[in-house]
């Protein structure tokens, strides 16, 4: 009688999961508490933690599908509910339905992201995103809240900026704007002295100014997918901006082929 598998979920991956989950509540949580400039912050970390989990799973051979929809849900909470409900609280109350709208748009956007992302994982191209990443949109409603806090601006009196920033944020994560992922950068490799002169002027340079430098990196990130996209297009159409991709579908008819075949080889 062969010996069953002992039931459990790895810890300390799933540990690191929560510790992103909680920071984004606490953004929740603080913002609600008229503290934006810390539920901004709270974001950024939840960032550091949903770049950590992922790559210590498959460091210490830890994976699992419980890991995979916990994480999921977190970046839900972390990257779609708290920057909405922040930037909400922070420029979007006195909007009255222009206001709410926003905020659902971007909440509605990191959900279908989400679920998009999870539903071509092994099939898309890795060097790239579909449209924009959920930590790299809720950076950027977060930096624009951090930014207003701290050059002291009233969020009301910029309402519409807020709306607009936080509605765009979540159409871009919907598109089919493609953003580069930096998958392919090769982090065990060798480099030049100078480049570790480099990594510590931008930590110099992010030191001197955090909000408004990771504000506009952010910024200028998610407006990268537009641009290289209406620069390399001769004629862009709505396709390349919404949709289903083909391949996508070519898969789909692939795998129902594929099932086919091997029911088929059963009989």
């Amino acid at each position: 009688m062969s010996e069953q598998k002992r039931k459990g979920i790895y810890l300390l991956p799933n540990l690191l999961t929560t510790a992103g989950l909680f920071s984004g509540f606490f953004a929740v949580v603080s913002s609600m508490n008229g503290r934006f400039e810390a539920a901004a912050v709270a974001i950024f970390v939840a960032m550091i933690f949903d770049g950590l989990d992922g790559r210590v799973a498959r460091m210490t051979n830890t994976q699992s599908d419980f890991g995979a929809e916990y994480d999921s849900m977190a970046d839900m909470v972390s990257f779609g509910v708290a920057p909405a409900l922040v930037a909400y609280n922070w420029g979007l109350t006195e909007l009255g339905k222009l206001g709410w709208l926003a905020a659902f748009v971007y909440v509605a956007g990191a959900a279908l992201r989400l679920a998009r992302f999870n539903t071509q994982v092994g099939i898309a191209d890795k060097r790239f995103f579909q449209g924009l990443a959920s930590p790299a949109a809720a950076a950027v409603v977060a930096g624009l809240v951090w930014v207003g806090v701290e050059y002291e601006a009233v969020g009301t009196d910029y309402g519409f900026v807020a709306a607009a920033v936080t509605g765009l944020a979540g159409l871009l994560m919907v598109s089919n704007f493609k953003y580069n992922s930096f998958k392919e950068v090769n982090w065990h490799g060798k480099v030049p002295f100078v480049a570790l002169l480099l990594v510590l002027l931008i930590f110099v340079v992010v030191a001197t100014e955090p909000a408004l430098v990771l504000f506009l990196v952010f910024a200028l990130y998610a407006l990268a997918g537009p641009i290289n996209t209406f620069r390399t297009v001769d004629k862009v159409t709505l396709h390349d901006v919404v949709g289903d991709h083909e391949e996508d579908a070519d898969f789909k008819a692939t795998n129902v082929e594929g099932c086919e075949n091997q029911t088929e080889e059963k009989k």
